[in-house]
């Protein structure tokens, strides 16, 4: 019985929200489909001040991994990751999540693909992906939206918790799949 209400709620969920917002924008004579454009519209030029340091981002490790530093990186650490229990292939997740999201799935892709999706190296780049978070994209476009121009405290807080991030997917990975 507990199981049919919880699928119901979980198939109807989704739906029921998709079609809510609009309703409830529309009880306070909200004018949706204007309110939708100007979002839009912000959101587009959100996207346009944000390509030239993605488009540098992505560059920069393109270069990084073309002339093998990335490896040469992982090789000077992979005494003490393999001491930690973290695969060489698994340590440009770590260090690129905190630039670029987009970048650490790309990076994390190619875990997948030479390693398997159902390795060790695979299982704990994925966990590690999901473990962290885009520092500097944050302090660069949420700080920036909103006017914050002194961060001096949230960039160490920040890497802290990519870390902390790193740190507790090791644990919880060797924990539940040796």
């Amino acid at each position: 019985m507990l199981r049919a209400a919880l699928e119901a709620l979980s198939t109807w969920t989704v739906p029921l929200v998709v079609a809510g917002i609009p309703l409830y924008a529309l009880s306070r004579k909200v004018k949706v489909y204007p309110a939708f454009l100007e979002g839009a519209k912000e959101g587009f030029q959100v996207a346009v001040r944000i390509i030239p340091a993605v488009v540098a981002v992505f560059v920069a490790l393109g270069m990084l991994r073309a002339s093998g530093g990335m490896e040469a990186i992982a090789a000077l650490l992979s005494p003490l990751t393999g001491w930690l229990g973290i695969p060489p292939s698994v340590l440009p997740v770590a260090l690129v999540r905190p630039l670029s999201g987009g970048a650490a799935l790309g990076v994390l892709g190619d875990v997948l693909r030479s390693e398997g999706p159902d390795s060790r190296a695979g299982v704990l780049a994925s966990v590690m992906a999901g473990s962290t978070e885009t520092t500097f994209y944050v302090l660069a476009v949420y700080f920036g939206a909103v006017g914050v121009s002194r961060y001096r405290q949230a960039l160490p807080a920040g890497l802290l918790a990519d870390l902390a991030g790193v740190a507790a997917s090791v644990v919880v990975v060797r924990a539940l799949f040796g």
